[in-house]
Order: C-alpha cells, then sequence, then structure tokens
C-alpha cells in the first residue's frame, strides 16, 4: 500500500474511526513539538548558553512581527500565532522524512487550521472588545452588508485553506516528478527548493491569520477610532 492509500484509507482503527496517515503524522508532531518545548524549558533553566540566546530570537522575531500588526495586543495573540507558525512549519518540513507525507497536503488538515484561526478571530474579539461591540461592526457601515461580512468570513476561510493545501501538495508532487526523471543527480537543489517553499507557505499562513486576527480586534477599537477621528 502506498503512502498516499494510507493518507486516505487509514492506518489503524480505534473502533468505527479510522486513523489516517495525516492524524497520526499531525499526532507524532504535536507531540514531538510538546516535549521538545519541555525538554528545552528544563534544559534553559538548568544551562543557559546559546540555546537559550537561539530561542529567543526566534521569540523576538515572531513578536516583533506580530507587534507590527497588532502593537496593543501582542502578547495576548503571540501564544496563538507562534504555536501556529512553528507547527505549520514542521508540518511542511515532514515531507522531507522518506515514506511521510506533510499533513498539510491533506486538505482536511488545512481545513482544520482554517478552521482554528476562524474561530480564533471571534474568540480573541469577543474577548477583548466584548460580545456586543464585536457583534456590532458586522452591521456597519450599514446593516444591509451582514451578509456580505458573513460571506467574507466563510471565503478567507476556504481561501485560507485551500491555499496551503495546494501549495503543499504541488510542492511534493513536482519535487517527486523531478527525483523521476533526473533521479538522484538534482537532490541538493530540490531539498532546497522544498525547505525554502515550506517556510514561505507556512509565514504566508501565519501572518494571514495574524492579520485576520488583528481585523477582529480592531474592528471596533478605540483606540482605532479615535486616529481616525484626529486624520
Amino acid at each position: 500500500m502506498s503512502g498516499n492509500e494510507l493518507q486516505i484509507t487509514g492506518v489503524f482503527a480505534l473502533g468505527p474511526l479510522a486513523i489516517t496517515g495525516t492524524v497520526l503524522t499531525t499526532w507524532v508532531i504535536m507531540a514531538g513539538l510538546g516535549c521538545a518545548a519541555w525538554l528545552v524549558s528544563r534544559r534553559l533553566q538548568l544551562r543557559p548558553g546559546p540555546l537559550q540566546t537561539a530561542i529567543e530570537g526566534a521569540v523576538a522575531a515572531i513578536e516583533n512581527a506580530i507587534t507590527a500588526v497588532e502593537p496593543l495586543h501582542a502578547g495576548v495573540i503571540l501564544p496563538m500565532v507562534a504555536t501556529l507558525w512553528i507547527f505549520i512549519v514542521v508540518a511542511n518540513l515532514a515531507g522531507l522524512i522518506p515514506g511521510v507525507h506533510s499533513p498539510t497536503r491533506d486538505l482536511s488538515a488545512t481545513a482544520a487550521l482554517a478552521f482554528l484561526v476562524f474561530l480564533s478571530v471571534h474568540w480573541f474579539g469577543i474577548r477583548i472588545q466584548g460580545l456586543k461591540n464585536y457583534l456590532r461592526h458586522y452591521l456597519s457601515p450599514s446593516p444591509l452588508l451582514l451578509p456580505f461580512h458573513l460571506v467574507s468570513e466563510v471565503t478567507r476561510s476556504v481561501a485560507l485553506a485551500v491555499r496551503l493545501f495546494g501549495n503543499i501538495m504541488s510542492l511534493e508532487m513536482a519535487a517527486l516528478l523531478i527525483l523521476l526523471v533526473a533521479g538522484l543527480l538534482v537532490p541538493v537543489p530540490v531539498l532546497m527548493l522544498h525547505i525554502v517553499e515550506a517556510l514561505v507557505q507556512a509565514y504566508i499562513f501565519g501572518m494571514l491569520a495574524l492579520i485576520y486576527v488583528a481585523g477582529g480586534i480592531q474592528s471596533q477599537h478605540p483606540e482605532s477610532s479615535k486616529e481616525n477621528d484626529r486624520a
């Protein structure tokens, strides 16, 4: 049975629930990231050094990217956006392991990530603004725009899922075709292309998620309204 068939038919079953290769790989990635985070935190407590500097630099870079989009609530949305970025990077790069397919080449996985972003937009918006103020922006500047706001919420989530799925699937298929045609003569350029594209797609997905969340927070933001009035 091929790896692609395992992605669809399932590796094993838990009662009536079939566990596909995508689900299994996702579980392994989440468990691996959890263990890595625990080990790194323990090591940093016992022995500060170059590893701590590297991790602090990575966290600072993510925080700066978030602050540039939503400076007032960067600390609130940092854990969600940073976790999303790290997970998608690892998931995209999982396809480099022989016999393993990236979970993000499965539309069900990218749809789940997009749905998580969809929920996060409303969660942070309601948490920061309050339910009444948050729902009010769907009726502005006119209640007639309510259907368009609702359609926009759905379509951008669908586009988010399909974009990541299509790019990662086409990337793996292109790499496979090149290796089949050229053999092992060009493994290094293909490998570098895969790594760069995986990082770029993770960055795009995370940045779009950040923009959507920031947009939900700022929809009725008092400070934003004051700045608009001054302008």
